[in-house]
């Protein structure tokens, strides 16, 4: 059987199954549940470190939680830090470890994306550094032990939004048969500063607050108002999204599962959350939203 062992356990979140569960039933605990109406198909998570952005992913998870109970599978479309080419990777067949065990993939759901898509193929060695889906599963291992995963990399193509529309017309076959599937996109937003070499407004404090309130705002609102191909526009022009591929489609899937409106459960950066943490501050800082459909 194919595994993906976990390669950024230990760095973005710790590397014991102990203190993952202890940093999970804190971002759990210290984030109520949003309100929402209905069952929840669809959410866009960070995927920073957890020390920065774990308590609103946190949220997200926890609010999809409430809302629909138990869940049978995740699809989770990733962004792309390592390039692998065109279209989406999709990590078909086989398990994902972490420090909470393993998570098998749903192979029935896989091959249904796939065969859905005429530009998503089975890749999975396209899966082995990144980051951006790992760092979500033991939040999924925690909440909903059994649950499968489908991993999807999706680049920042204009493919991005047809792929999440024809994904979803193949997941609302599996729903209709009885399976509970939810989507989850992963992106962080603006990443402001002179490391970065984006610092449009200078730096200091009403630099970031610019990057938050103005640049990542133009994000969230495409998003949370469904407007998949703007995504992906204004994350070229204005680089207010490193996952906007992933993003794109997730937000174009739940519009084809029937969603018109999302919901901003939380929205800080990685500046807010040193100062509140340790009383620091830095010239950057990288954006992060909870948003759920």
């Amino acid at each position: 059987m194919d595994v993906r062992k976990a390669a950024v356990a230990g760095q973005f979140y710790p590397g014991k199954k102990v203190q993952c569960e202890a940093e999970l039933a804190e971002f759990l605990a210290a984030r109520k549940a949003g309100a929402v109406d209905g069952e929840i198909v669809a959410g866009i998570v960070p995927h920073a470190g957890w020390m920065f952005s774990g308590d609103v992913a946190g949220q997200v998870f926890n609010t999809i939680k409430r809302a629909n109970g138990e869940v049978d599978t995740f699809v989770i479309f990733g962004a792309v830090h390592w390039p692998f080419g065109r279209g989406a990777a999709v990590y078909n067949r086989g398990r994902w470890v972490t420090p909470l065990g393993d998570a098998q993939v749903d192979e029935e759901a896989a091959e249904a994306i796939i065969a859905a898509n005429a530009g998503a193929e089975a890749n999975l060695e396209a899966h082995q550094f990144e980051h951006s889906i790992e760092v979500q599963v033991p939040f999924i291992q925690y909440l909903w032990p059994g649950a499968k995963i489908v991993p999807v990399m999706v680049g920042p193509e204009e493919f991005a939004v047809e792929f999440g529309r024809d994904g979803a017309d193949g997941i609302k076959k599996l729903s209709e048969g009885g399976k509970k599937i939810v989507i989850i996109g992963s992106t962080d937003l603006t990443h402001y500063g002179p490391r970065y070499g984006f610092d449009p407004k200078g730096v200091g404090a009403k630099a970031i607050a610019w990057a938050k309130d103005v640049n990542d705002m133009e994000f969230i609102n495409y998003a949370l108002n469904m407007r998949a191909e703007q995504i992906l526009h204004t994350a070229l022009a204005n680089q207010n999204a490193c996952g906007a591929g992933a993003a794109a489609a997730t937000v174009a899937a739940a519009a084809r599962l029937g969603k018109s409106k999302g919901v901003l459960l939380a929205h800080t950066h990685s500046n807010e959350v040193m100062e509140k943490r340790f009383g620091e501050s830095s010239e950057e800082s990288v954006g992060y939203a909870g948003i759920v459909f």
